[in-house]
């Protein structure tokens, strides 16, 4: 029965009302001796706080997408097949462009927002170059059947989920397609290809995204093996320039890590709630190393580069979350680096999928801005969202709206009335 099925809730919501019931009508029923019946009332009492225990455990794991399966969930899944050592720029020596072609077969993906706005599909990835085997999620927007799109290629924005997390997030809980897809259609937003790897790959830690020769190559999995699938089974423009990659607190970390490290893959990159110094998730494969950890900080990645890195970051953080680390990596940044900063009030909640989800549109706006797609003007893109590319040190959120707050859009003029 899977983790996250129907079948599996419904399940425990008649087996918690059955351990409600059970005392209730047998508790003075129970005969024989005294120890026989407390020990069948302790276990009644048991059962009940057990199904209860696991039924929100079921509720917050489906409206979160912390664990897609039962292997994630007891630690026991591995999706790598092999780890070598591939060098600094993650290839092994290996000429990407002699590379033949493969074609991936995608089946409609299951799962909470899968059937939305067109549908999700899903594929088996055998990472040629990686070494990692997991699923990849891919959306394809309103416009790429269309026959007045027929030989146009689309932007693609990798989307990545924290730790522990499933990609499927990004398509349930935030509900990324059902808010993007009419703004597509409108011409408000890009018409992006959505494309939502696996990075859960190693049991009980967060692989940070990072290339460790022997355990893992996550860097390389996400940078080079997944792109070459999209481009080579969908019409996606070519990396850099249609490129982007967008994350979540672990996954923002990601995502920024990922186009800061490679100029060359991706264009721009959105960060939310995301932090700089691996160490900011405790089961970090990137932090137990020193100089990895260093190495896969984005921070001092900047101030250590040799040329700042032509990429656009857009980082959204409350204080203590985010913030002070978007501050840091806004002040290090040097031309053609550029990096937005986008300031969230604690007032707008804390780290959650709630808080998340308002961001989703105002992030897409702005790389429609950035991922030259001239049908998108930044006016246009911009329009309705309140952001004026500023980062003002404490904006005013008086009389907004908790969407407005968590979204960074909240409207100054409203600073002036009572909540």
């Amino acid at each position: 029965m899977s983790l996250t099925g129907t079948a599996f809730l419904y399940t425990l919501i008649v087996l918690a009302v059955v351990a409600v019931a059970l005392p209730l009508v047998l508790w003075s029923r129970i005969g024989g001796p005294r120890f026989l019946r407390g020990a069948a009332r302790m276990l009644m009492l048991v059962f009940a706080q057990g199904t209860a225990v696991a039924l929100v455990f079921v509720l917050v794991n489906n409206a979160n997408n912390l664990y897609d399966n039962w292997s994630d969930l007891l630690g026991t899944s591995n999706h790598v097949q092999q780890a070598a050592d591939l060098g600094a720029d993650g290839t092994g020596g290996i000429s990407l462009k002699r590379l033949p072609r493969v074609r991936q077969r995608f089946t409609q993906a299951q799962g909470a927002g899968m059937h939305q706005a067109g549908g999700v599909r899903v594929t088996q990835l055998r990472g040629r170059v990686s070494g990692v085997d997991a699923e990849v999620y891919v959306w394809l927007p309103p416009q790429y059947h269309e026959a007045a799109y027929a030989h146009q290629r689309f932007p693609v924005v990798e989307l990545l989920p924290g730790y522990p997390g499933s990609p499927k997030s990004w398509f349930g809980s935030l509900r990324a397609t059902a808010q993007l897809e009419p703004l597509m259609r409108q011409g408000k937003v890009a018409p992006f290809i959505l494309v939502a790897p696996r990075t859960t790959l190693l049991p009980g830690v967060d692989t940070g995204c990072a290339n460790v020769p022997g355990t893992v190559n996550a860097d390389t999995w996400l940078s080079i093996d997944v792109p070459r699938m999209v481009m080579d089974n969908f019409r996606a423009q070519p990396a850099p320039k249609g490129w982007a990659v967008a994350g979540y607190s672990a996954g923002a970390h990601c995502a920024i890590k990922l186009a800061v490290a490679h100029p060359d893959r991706y264009r721009a990159a959105v960060s939310m709630s995301g932090y700089n110094d691996p160490i900011g998730e405790r089961d970090s494969l990137a932090a137990q190393d020193p100089a990895l950890r260093r190495a896969t900080n984005p921070y001092l990645m900047l101030a250590r580069a040799a040329a700042p890195p032509a990429v656009a970051l857009y980082l959204s953080g409350q204080p203590g979350d985010g913030y002070e680390a978007a501050l840091a990596l806004q002040k290090e940044a040097k031309a053609p680096t550029a990096v937005h900063v986008v300031y969230i009030p604690r007032s707008a909640g804390g780290h959650t999928m709630a808080l998340w989800r308002p961001q989703v549109v105002p992030a897409f706006r702005w790389l429609s801005t950035q991922l030259d797609q001239h049908r998108i003007s930044a006016r246009r893109a911009m329009e309705g969202t309140g952001d004026t590319g500023t980062t003002p040190p404490v904006p005013s959120t008086g009389g907004s709206t908790r969407e407005a707050l968590a979204s960074g859009t909240a409207s100054r003029a409203a600073s002036g009335r009572k909540r």
